[in-house]
């Protein structure tokens, strides 16, 4: 469970999830304008919204948590205000998040 102290940032624009660390550190602070060594959870999605990694400095390194959704897709939050890329969350609307939709079943191909 994520102490209900830590910030949780969602950006709302999707991200390449080839970036890692640093490049994502500096996502976080030029997109978003927080500080990536503030402690908050960061939290990227890709394009197709199946794949998060969500960045956090532990005051000894960067740690990144990365999820890929079998068959559903992330509910990524939408920005309230036009413009904006960031949308600060719960830690329960994280949890809803990385539950994600369930996509329905396919049709099979003849």
């Amino acid at each position: 469970m994520i102490p209900s102290s830590v910030r949780i940032f969602v950006c709302t624009e999707p991200v390449d999830m080839r970036r890692s660390f640093d490049t994502l550190a500096f996502t976080a602070q030029d997109l978003l304008g927080e500080d990536p060594k503030s402690g908050a959870l960061f939290v990227f999605h890709n394009k197709r919204a199946n794949r998060m990694k969500i960045l956090w400095w532990d005051r000894t390194g960067y740690a990144l948590l990365c999820k890929r959704l079998h068959r559903a897709l992330f509910r990524i939050p939408k920005a309230i205000e036009p413009g904006e890329v960031g949308v600060l969350i719960s830690s329960k609307e994280l949890a809803a998040i990385l539950e994600g939709i369930q996509l329905p079943p396919r049709k099979a191909r003849h």
